[in-house]
Formats: C-alpha cells, sequence, structure tokens
C-alpha cells in the first residue's frame, strides 16, 4: 500500500442554513457578483444545523484513507474542546495522527458556513493554529517514506513551510500534488511559479487561476457558454501559463460548469457528474485529492481520473459536511458503470 501525505488546515466546522438568507446578485461592466444577505437587525431562526470536521487536511486525510491508501496527515491544532473533537474523530479512520502538530498555546481552527437555499456557501474562518505550521513542525523523516505528498492550501505563516516542503519531496523522488491557496497567490506568479515547477499535478479554481494568472474569462467571447465541444481560449491560456515543466498536469475547476486539464499535448475538459447539491463545501477537497489518487491508480489517465474526482466531488456536495460524502474507488467505478453516457472531451 503507497504512503501518502496530506498537509493543510484542521478546523470544526459549523454549518448554518436558513431559509431566509437572499442571495444578491451585482452587475456591473465587466463582472457579476453576487452576495448572501440577511436582514438587518432582525433575529432569524435557523433551518437546519450541524458541526462537522473541516479544512483541506482533514478532508483530503480521510479521502485518501477512504480510497485505500496509507494516509498520515500533517495539520496543527490547539488544545481545547474543538481539538478533541476533531482527533476523537480522526480516531474512528484508519489516518495516520503520529505527525499531528499540537500546541497547548494556540486555538483551534473554527469555521461558521451560512449555506444559501442554492447549496453554495459563505464560510467565516478563524485559521487559528492552522496558520502558524513551521519549518521545525515537521517530520521530515518520516516523510521521506512516502510516495505521494498532497499540499492543500497552507494560509498565513504556515505559507513559508511550502518551499521546503516541494523542495523535500522532489529531492526525496516524492510525486507532488498542490492545490494554492489564497496566500500564495497573492504572492503574485512570479513568486509561485517556483512552486509550480516542481509541482507533478496543481489544481486551482477557476477563480484561483485569475489570480494567479491575471487571465480574465471574458463574458463577451464567440465562447461565452461553456460547452462539451469548447473549451474558453482564455481558460486555455491560465492553463498554458500555469503548466512550467514538461511532467506537469494542470486542473482547473469551475464549480458546476466541470473541471479542465493540460498535460503540455491534450486538453480535456470533463462535465460535472450529477448530483443534488446540499452543500458545496469540501468538494474542491475531494474532486482534488481523488484526481491525483486516480492519477496514480490508473497510471496517469487524465480523462478518467477527471471523472473519479468528479463522481467523488458530487457525492460529497450530497450531503450536510465536508467529509460525510466521501466514496471509495469500488463506489466511484460502480456509479461511473451506472451512467455509461457519462464522459469527458478531449481536444
Amino acid at each position: 500500500m503507497k504512503k501518502v501525505f496530506t498537509i493543510g488546515s484542521a478546523t470544526m466546522d459549523v454549518f448554518v442554513e436558513c431559509d431566509e438568507a437572499n442571495i444578491v446578485s451585482v452587475c456591473s461592466k465587466n463582472r457579476n457578483s453576487e452576495f448572501m444577505s440577511y436582514p438587518y437587525g432582525a433575529k432569524i431562526d435557523m433551518s437546519n444545523f450541524s458541526s462537522n470536521l473541516g479544512g483541506g487536511g482533514v478532508n483530503t486525510a480521510m479521502n485518501f484513507a477512504n480510497l485505500g491508501y496509507d494516509t498520515s496527515a500533517i495539520f496543527k491544532i490547539g488544545d481545547d474542546i474543538y481539538s478533541s473533537g476533531i482527533l476523537k474523530e480522526f480516531k474512528k479512520t484508519n489516518v495516520d495522527l503520529s505527525n499531528i502538530i499540537q500546541d497547548k498555546n494556540l486555538s483551534t481552527g473554527f469555521s461558521i458556513i451560512l449555506v444559501s437555499f442554492q447549496g453554495d456557501r459563505t464560510v467565516l474562518a478563524n485559521r487559528g493554529a492552522n496558520a502558524l505550521i513551521t519549518v521545525d513542525d515537521i517530520n521530515w523523516e518520516a516523510l521521506k517514506g512516502a510516495a505521494l505528498l498532497y499540499i492543500a492550501p497552507l494560509n498565513g505563516e504556515s505559507n513559508k513551510v511550502l518551499e521546503p516542503l516541494v523542495k523535500y519531496a522532489r529531492e526525496n523522488d516524492i510525486r507532488v500534488c498542490f492545490n494554492a491557496g489564497s496566500t500564495s497567490l497573492k504572492k503574485g506568479y512570479e513568486d509561485i511559479k517556483k512552486i509550480l515547477r516542481i509541482s507533478d499535478v496543481v489544481v486551482m479554481n477557476k477563480d484561483e487561476a485569475k489570480m494567479c494568472t491575471g487571465v480574465e474569462v471574458r463574458p463577451d467571447t464567440k465562447t461565452e457558454h461553456y460547452s462539451k465541444e469548447v473549451i474558453h481560449p482564455d481558460i486555455k491560456k491560465m492553463l498554458e501559463l500555469l503548466k512550467i515543466s514538461d511532467y506537469q498536469v494542470i486542473v482547473i475547476t469551475d464549480g458546476s460548469k466541470g473541471s479542465y486539464a493540460f498535460n503540455g499535448k491534450k486538453y480535456y475538459f470533463c462535465p460535472t457528474y450529477p448530483s443534488e447539491v446540499i452543500s458545496t463545501l469540501g468538494a474542491g477537497d475531494a474532486f482534488a485529492s481523488t484526481f491525483c489518487a486516480s492519477m496514480d491508480k490508473t497510471n496517469l489517465d487524465i480523462g478518467k481520473s477527471l471523472m473519479c474526482g468528479s463522481v467523488a466531488s458530487a457525492s460529497v456536495i450530497s450531503k450536510f459536511g465536508a467529509t460525510e460524502g466521501l466514496i471509495s474507488f469500488e463506489e466511484i467505478e460502480r456509479r461511473l458503470s451506472e451512467n455509461p453516457d457519462y464522459k469527458y472531451i478531449e481536444v
């Protein structure tokens, strides 16, 4: 069984759903923006409420373990009621907890997720210990035995371990799957290129890719309507700018519109797998980690891996929690066999 290490955030997530939440759209010449709103000064009853584990480090570690990998998680927590809940839930899994960092002087990450009637969400996050992972916190000797290092978004001061991590992985023949966070992307394209250059798989959503490359997906081109036949030229430009080394595969996700990939020779488009949308939280983590795992399992079959990632993501969004809908490779294959018309496009 191959060893996978994941590094990222760990939070206690509180989900709040309210039927009185409004979606307000604001349009200008160059962009459309949407906001979730509540009546100002009002006291509003919740329609639904629950608490679950969350964070990129948690979500992806649980998914890799669920997919059959020998998984070890690296994340930082405090010593409080939230850390107790996280550790209690993790002990029910097969994830190795020996590399988790716990600091009694810090608070554990905590998030309030406001879920809309459309299934999308706004997250209010207190990063706490998540933002304070240091180079000295990492068990480098244990990491040496990994086949894959999955890097979830590292924010705040934790971002400083990113470059040492990818360099160490490259020196020790560890494949790297990099899911960039806002802290990395805000430093600009030239700064993040050194991370992109030595990452085997890079996964970003469309907004993150825009932040990194500066490329805006224009709504006024001939290909403004996404379809199975056409990949928007601005999406292609993003993919090309993000691909720096020959061995890389670049993936851009675009929510309900699907996902795109580029390996330097071919472009791939995969529509979303049909599913009821309860909450989109954790969908990106499920997609990216499943894609990376499937690339390993299928000997780098990009199209099939996009489909597997989409099925995994669809399962997660059908549940009210970031890890509640995780499924195995066997279940992914079963669902694909039940929907033979579901295909990716290669151009």
